[in-house]
This record gives structure tokens, C-alpha cells and sequence, in this order.
């Protein structure tokens, strides 16, 4: 497949993710006004007998959903100064709660995980019944455990995620070649998107764990149809849509992002469809030498009681679809936002470099192997997720039914954020928490052994509880290895018209939270010795 335009900037989709406005549509959610008036009176009435937290005051019918600005992490973050660290919005018609600060995260997780197991699910993802299949977003339940335990148990184990650091190194050199190529392209001191990049290599990455093949090559500009077909996902997905906030206007579809997903949901479904029939044709031939995670799901087989049955086509093809998008804007989001830190801290640069050349030389190239022989680089990565945790609010939590909470009264089917970006910055935990210190994370120089694996609920970049994301494993091999060899074959410069002092550090929220102006930097390949 030929692009029609060359990919000078990331894939379209993450391009255009910040919020979009929903006033635009205010003259049609006043013709409304009836109905929504019944129903916020009614609402009141059922609750008006319980305490509920504190919170601003919004306006009639929308309640306080444009006061959440662009950047809702942030803006939340500042209501907790006013009211406190658990804060109650109405957002439209969806009572909302926000959970601001390390220690309401902890009674969060610790003591009412299972009465919020469930997920909100905006209206997208309802198309195609996607929700149903997903791990990520499924309803608390059989079929949620059945796919979990595939997954931490038969998919990324110790020992699968060891056989496959080939397939990483070969993907990460790739990479590498795309830079160094890059960068001779550009004028001297201009630099290169590197987001860019380490989004493709991903991309690439995640197609040949789950399907052995590449998926894009960006030096030729081609794609497959399933890169084109997510790209799509996950522009539409980026988008606020109205009809997550007035669930009557889903027939409507103001704003067309369901008609537009319906169709290209469709496509990649298709799409995921054939791949797995070409996969069945092939396994009575096949060696099975090569058992990627396609393998594993075509091979797994459910256990006794409600997991007595096998993975559907449908959720196969889900499955597929969810690996690439979580797993491509997540990993490029937080290297991009790695390398800004580092390049505006040149102390902590010049350490993890340092720390490189120590364990690794320059004679060969970084291992995973190697990482946990590299604290220094641990520590970065740590301190970048706790600045810039990829999904600031999480996947956002449902209540399953009502439940007491510090003291206050949640309702049944309430929308639960937390805030891992607040959190992350939570001053009654860190000590000069706006400041990028990798070494708060090294032991023994008397830092602290949090870990992101859901353990520490003031450091939850990744979520905890039942609900957290089950890719950590991987997440933590693939991040290391992308930064520390971008970090040991190059050294960075910013580009030639920004200082770390006048480097714009503003964050847009779509699907991930990414840099608003994309980082430029200037690469020089180091030759090995």
C-alpha cells in the first residue's frame, strides 16, 4: 500500500488527538432541555439524602463539563485544592468522581478495588460490540478473567518474553538505521522527530510479536492495510465525543465519530480476520518454530468451570486490534517525553551515557540482559512515567453498585477517575515533586525501591488493582531497550532553535498524553569502537 503523503510528521491520528471543543454543539443539546431537565431533577431528588464529596459548581444541564479545559489531569489536579483530595463533577449526565492524591488512591485500591472493577466505555468503542472482547475495557467477569489469565499465565511469562528479545533487538536496530538516515537528511542543527520513529518501530515491533512480520516501512513509505485500518481507530478514538456525555444523543451521532469507527473498525476486524485464517491454513504445514502470540491464542485452551471454552474469531480479532493500540502510542509518547526530560536536564543525561558506556562499552549493542544492570536508566524511565504517566486519568473505572467511600456516598454506575498525573506530583509523598530527579528512584542513594507494577499506589502510571494493565512485563523491556539504545548509539542535541529554557513542556490529552509541540532533536550516530 503507498501513502498518499509522507509521514514528515506522526501518523495522522496523532496529530490531530488534543480535545476537541464541544460547544459547537450547544444548539442541539438545548433542544434537549425537556427531557434533560426531568432527569436532572429526578437524579437530585434520588440523592440529595446522601453525602456525596465536594466539588465545583456547573452549570444547568452540562454541569461542569467545560470546565475541564483540554488538559482535564491538570485542571482536576488544581480542584483538589479547594476540595480535597476526592472531588465529585457532573459531566453532562454522568456523575463523575476523581481520585486526586496518593493516599485516596490507596483506600481506592486497597479496600474498594472490586466494587469499581468496571469500566466507563465511551461510544466508540462500542462499535462492533469492540468493549465485549476487549481486555482492556470487558465487563468484570468470566470472560474478563479467562483473557487475563491467558495473558499474564500463557503470554507474558518470564520465559516467552526471554525467547522473543530477538525479535525487540532486530525492530530497536531498525530504528536506529531510520535515525542515523534521518538525520543525514536534515540541514545541520535541525532535528528529527523522534516520536516519529520510535511510533513505527513500535508498530513494527507489536506485528511481529503477534503476527511475525513487519507492518510499516518507513523508508519506502508503505504500510499494510491493518496500519492504515488502526490508524483510523485511533484518531477517532481521540476525539471527545458528546455522546459519551448524553448517552440519548448516540442516534443522533453529532459529531459522526461513531459512523466513522463503525466503518473503519469494520475494515480492521476484516482485516485481523484474514490473518487468522492464513495462520489456521498454515499450521498443519507450519513448523510452529516460531509460536508468536497469534500462536498462543489459536492454541489456548480455556479451563474447568465458566473458562470451559475456547477464544472466539470475534475476540481473536479484537485481540489483535487492542496489541497495537495500546501497545504503539504508549511506548512513543513516553520516550519522546525520556529524551525531552534528559535533553532539558543535560546532568541527568550525561549520568545515564555515562552509566552506558560503563556496562554496555560501545563494542556491542545494549541487551535486555543488561537492564537490570543499569539502575541509573531504570531510574530515568521511572521518573519520566512518574511526570508523564501515559493515560494521566487511567482507563476510567465504573461503579459496580453504591458504595461508601472515605466517608462519602458514590452511586451505582458512577465514572471514576484517577489521577495518576496528581498523583505522580502528590507533594505530601514526593519531595520537590515538579522537579525531574531520577535519583529519588536509586536505593542507595538513599531514593526510594517504588516500583510501578501496582504494589506502590502513589507511583500507578500503569494502574493497580484487578484492572491494571496486564502488558507491564513487556512494557518494562521494551521502554528500557528503546530509550537505552537510542541513549548508547546516539548522542542528543536539542535543535537548533530551542534551550531547555524556552522548550515548550505543555501536554495534549487524546488517546495518550503527548508533548503538545512534538520534540525535535539532533542525533550524531556514535561509531562503535
Amino acid at each position: 500500500m503507498k501513502m498518499n503523503k509522507p509521514l514528515t510528521t506522526l501518523p495522522k491520528s496523532q496529530a490531530i488527538m488534543d480535545t476537541p471543543s464541544y460547544y459547537p454543539l450547544s444548539l442541539l443539546l438545548l433542544l434537549s432541555l425537556p427531557p434533560l431537565l426531568t432527569f436532572f431533577l429526578l437524579r437530585r431528588r434520588h440523592s440529595s439524602s446522601h453525602r456525596q464529596p465536594p466539588g465545583p459548581p456547573g452549570w444547568p444541564i452540562f454541569g461542569n463539563l467545560f470546565q475541564l479545559g483540554d488538559m482535564p489531569h491538570r485542571t482536576l489536579a488544581n480542584l483538589s485544592h479547594t476540595y480535597g483530595p476526592v472531588v465529585r463533577l457532573q459531566l453532562g449526565a454522568i456523575n463523575t468522581v476523581a481520585i486526586l492524591s496518593a493516599k485516596t488512591a490507596t483506600e481506592f485500591f486497597k479496600s474498594h478495588d472490586h466494587n469499581f472493577a468496571d469500566r466507563t466505555i465511551i461510544q466508540t468503542m462500542r462499535v462492533h460490540n469492540y468493549d465485549k472482547s476487549s481486555l482492556a475495557l470487558a465487563p468484570y467477569g468470566p470472560y474478563w478473567r479467562l483473557m487475563r489469565r491467558l495473558v499474564t499465565v500463557d503470554m507474558l511469562v518470564a520465559k516467552r518474553i526471554n525467547d522473543t528479545a530477538p525479535v525487540r533487538r532486530r525492530c530497536v536496530n531498525d530504528m536506529v538505521s531510520w535515525v542515523a538516515k534521518e538525520a543525514k537528511k536534515v540541514k545541520a542543527g535541525e532535528g528529527v522527530h523522534v516520536a516519529r520513529f520510535v511510533f513505527l518501530m513500535s508498530f513494527n515491533l507489536f506485528g511481529n510479536l503477534m503476527l511475525s512480520q513487519d507492518m510499516f516501512d518507513p523508508e519506502s513509505e508503505t504500510g499494510s492495510d491493518l496500519f492504515k485500518a488502526i490508524m483510523g481507530l485511533l484518531e477517532w478514538t481521540g476525539h471527545a465525543n458528546v455522546a459519551d456525555v448524553f448517552p440519548w444523543l448516540v442516534w443522533v451521532d453529532p459529531q459522526g465519530l461513531q459512523r466513522r469507527m463503525k466503518r473503519d473498525m469494520g475494515k480492521a476486524i476484516d482485516i485481523a480476520s484474514k490473518f487468522v485464517k492464513e495462520r489456521l491454513q498454515l499450521q498443519h504445514s507450519d513448523d510452529m518454530a516460531r509460536k508468536d502470540f497469534l500462536d498462543v491464542l489459536l492454541q489456548f485452551q480455556g479451563g474447568g468451570g465458566e473458562e470451559a471454552r475456547n477464544i472466539s474469531d470475534k475476540d481473536l480479532n479484537v485481540f489483535i486490534l487492542e496489541i497495537f493500540m495500546a501497545g504503539s502510542e504508549t511506548t512513543s509518547s513516553t520516550i519522546e517525553w525520556a529524551l525531552t526530560e534528559l535533553l532539558c536536564n543535560r546532568n541527568c543525561l550525561m549520568k545515564v551515557k555515562s552509566e552506558l558506556n560503563r556496562v554496555v562499552g560501545t563494542a556491542r549493542e545494549l541487551e535486555e540482559s543488561d537492564i537490570e544492570k543499569l539502575p541509573y536508566l531504570q531510574a530515568v524511565v521511572k521518573e519520566t512515567l512518574r511526570l508523564h504517566p501515559p493515560i494521566p486519568l487511567l482507563v476510567p473505572r465504573r461503579a459496580i453498585q453504591d458504595t461508601k467511600f472515605m466517608g462519602y456516598y458514590i452511586p451505582k454506575d458512577t465514572q471514576v477517575f484517577v489521577n495518576a498525573w496528581a498523583i505522580g506530583r502528590d507533594p505530601d509523598v514526593w519531595k520537590d515533586p515538579l522537579t525531574f530527579k531520577p535519583e529519588r528512584f536509586i536505593f542507595c542513594d538513599g531514593g526510594s525501591k517504588v516500583d510501578y507494577k501496582g504494589q506502590h499506589y502513589e507511583f500507578i502510571p500503569f494502574g493497580a488493582g484487578r484492572r491494571m494493565c496486564a502488558g507491564v512485563p513487556l512494557a518494562h523491556r521494551v521502554l528500557h531497550l528503546v530509550l537505552g539504545s537510542l541513549l548508547h548509539r546516539f548522542d542528543w542535541e536539542l535543535d537548533s532553535h530551542v534551550t531547555p529554557s524556552t522548550m515548550d513542556m505543555r501536554d495534549k490529552l487524546g488517546i495518550t498524553m503527548r508533548k503538545l509541540e512534538p520534540l525535535l532533536a539532533v542525533p550524531k550516530l556514535v561509531a562503535p569502537s
